[in-house]
């Protein structure tokens, strides 16, 4: 089933509050690869600047320093796109912590739980040498509690 398109008179009749979220929605004015860091640099219109690491992005982490150089602000601030590698990546959802697909976003989750350290390392020493992960413990359950009678009442007897 196809949609049907927006008639003139709808779409001017949004534009105020595409203009009102325009104002308070932090949009890109420019964006940067930065070699040194390994960072994609965002300056947004609001003077804030946000900087994230490649690898985090959904689709830059096999880009060349070239490839990632060649960013371009797209959708009137609300976008980054890198047109050779087809990136592509909304401010508002990297400002959210968003960097991606909800699968993107899961994969990253899961490689960071995978990371070794030497804190980690030690401390799965340490509890080795205790005797390994505690067991976890279950509370038991609680006795049956007996029924309480109404007072006044008697048991008859037959």
């Amino acid at each position: 089933m196809r949609e049907r398109l927006p008639t003139e008179e709808e779409i001017l009749a949004q534009l105020p509050a595409a203009h009102a979220a325009a104002e308070f929605e932090p949009r890109a004015r420019s964006a940067r690869y930065d070699p040194a860091t390994g960072r994609i640099v965002i300056e947004l219109t609001n003077g804030c600047e946000f900087a994230f690491p490649v690898h985090m992005g959904q689709g830059l982490g096999n880009a060349t320093p070239q490839q990632l150089a060649a960013v371009e602000v797209v959708a009137n601030g609300s976008g980054l796109e890198w047109e050779e590698i087809g990136a592509g990546l909304w401010v508002p959802g990297l400002l959210s912590g968003l960097f991606g697909t909800r699968a993107w976003m899961r994969e990253l989750g899961r490689a960071g739980g995978q990371v070794r350290s030497a804190a980690k390392a030690q401390a799965s020493r340490e509890n080795g040498k205790k005797g390994g992960r505690p067991r976890k413990v279950r509370p038991e359950p609680d006795p049956p509690v007996p029924e309480k009678r109404a007072s006044g009442s008697k048991r008859r007897v037959a």
